[in-house]
This record gives C-alpha cells, structure tokens and sequence, in this order.
C-alpha cells in the first residue's frame, strides 16, 4: 500500500536537510494549510509546498 503521509525523517531525507529541519517543514506547511499542530502532512500537500514532483517523492517513499 502506498504511504501518503510524510514524517519529519522522511521530509529531511527528501530535502536533504537534518531532522530538526524536516520538523520544522512539516510545521511551515501545517500552519500555511491552518492545520493543527501535531496533525498529518500528506505526500500531495508537501509536493505543492515544496514544488517537487508527487511521483518522484512518492517512488522515493515507497522504495525505502
């Protein structure tokens, strides 16, 4: 089954930053979509944040 959440790890790996980094995304992209703290960020929603393309991330998510 394909993952459609994105975790702070997997947001760093994919940007090529460290951890506190993709915690730090992931809280950016909460707040923009007024979502609550501590809620999901999905694979779609972190793609339009950041402009990567959606197959790419999610090949990159479902190969690890």
């Amino acid at each position: 089954m394909p993952q459609v959440c994105i975790y702070p790890k997997q947001a760093a790996q994919l940007t090529g930053n460290q951890y506190t980094a993709g915690k730090r995304l992931l809280q950016r992209i909460r707040t923009k979509l007024g979502k609550p703290a501590g809620s999901y960020v999905s694979v779609g929603e972190f793609c339009q944040f950041t402009g990567l393309p959606e197959a790419e991330v999610s090949r990159a998510l479902n190969r690890s």
